[in-house]
């Protein structure tokens, strides 16, 4: 089958992108063997691309992936040939961006109807991310937050879109979300933001004169510079959850508050094969319901066509650039 892979870690011209030809992997009890229609970029992808060297065969990269059920392995249950599928795929097997791949059906869901197979894979590692970050991470029940506010900073990326409307959809809380540009701030509105501040300022002056003070708060993306501020703006007996890769995270000021702090990895569950691993298949129905029925706006912005060398590289370069608004996505092979 086809795959596109890197050669050498580094940045999108070294990495020497390639399309080649491969196996597909064997199928474990759980696992489905998909037809690929669409995949997304994340920023994981550029992040495995710059610092992990292959070892004797390219890298396949891509942890989003929609298309169509065509095996499916021994102890298989939810899923048949011919369903079509969406979801995340996980980090220590190899990636999406190949014509079949092999995945576990306990965090796998069932495509939205409404959406094409390039849309429909925008969105399970984003969805995913914002929904345990909301509801393990940051501890919030659904119906819950009366009377509270979370702070989301970063909120115009794939992420922060999904956790905007998820709070605001499914959660009592007020939502501020950080954005700094006239796109992203109208983006952020659209997704139902109630607040927006600009994080490129200090966000404990900006908080405060919304006269809020966030019981939860989300931190995205620069938390090396922003964690002095979260700490001061936070309510006392908090919650701060972060994703992103902080140099230095140094936590002691947050000791007056009692604060809690929290980090949410999308793929811990099949890392470590986690008992509850299919709570990822749950919540992937959920969002495909949502999507469908309309309480979730779809938050691809950009179809990039068909995956190729040439616009995979493009992808990569273009989720590097920090401007991107919601979610790229590609056609698969098929």
């Amino acid at each position: 089958m086809k795959a596109i892979g890197y050669a050498k870690a580094g940045t999108v011209a070294a990495a020497k992108f390639i399309e080649f030809e491969q196996e597909p992997a064997p199928l474990g009890p759980y696992d489905l063997e998909v037809e690929i229609h669409g995949v997304s970029m994340n920023p994981v992808d550029t992040k495995l691309r710059a610092n992990v060297m292959p070892e004797d065969t390219p890298k396949v990269l891509g942890y989003d992936a929609a298309g169509i059920v065509t095996k499916v392995g021994t102890a298989t249950s939810r899923f048949k040939v011919g369903d079509e599928v969406f979801y995340a795929g996980d980090i220590t097997r190899p990636g999406t961006n190949s014509a079949v791949h092999v995945v576990d059906e306990r965090i796998v869901g069932k495509k939205p109807k409404t959406l094409d197979f390039a849309e429909a894979a925008g969105h399970p590692l984003t969805a995913l991310t914002a929904w345990e970050l909301l509801f393990d991470s940051l501890g919030v029940t659904e119906n819950g937050g009366e009377g509270e506010s979370l702070l989301v900073i970063g909120g115009a990326g794939g992420v922060g879109s999904l956790l905007i409307q998820l709070a605001k959809t499914l959660t009592k809380l007020t939502v501020i979300a950080t954005a700094s540009r006239p796109d992203t701030i109208d983006w952020v509105k659209k997704m139902g933001a109630d607040h927006v501040i600009n994080h490129r300022k200090p966000l404990d002056g900006q908080i405060a004169s919304l006269n809020l003070s966030p019981k939860y708060v989300a931190a995205l993306t620069g938390t090396d510079g922003h964690l002095k501020a979260i700490i001061s703006l936070i309510k006392p007996r908090g919650t701060i959850a972060f994703i992103d890769d902080p140099v230095t995270l140094d936590i002691k000021a947050g000791k007056q508050k009692a604060l809690r702090f929290a980090w949410e990895f999308m793929f811990t569950r099949s890392m470590f094969n986690t008992d509850d691993i299919d709570q990822q298949h749950n919540i992937l129905t959920r969002i495909s319901e949502m999507l469908d029925n309309g309480t979730l706006l779809s938050t691809v912005t950009a179809n990039l066509g068909s995956i190729s060398v040439d616009t995979l590289s493009e992808a990569h370069r273009l989720q590097e650039t920090g401007r991107v608004i919601g979610k790229n996505v590609l056609k698969g092979f098929y």
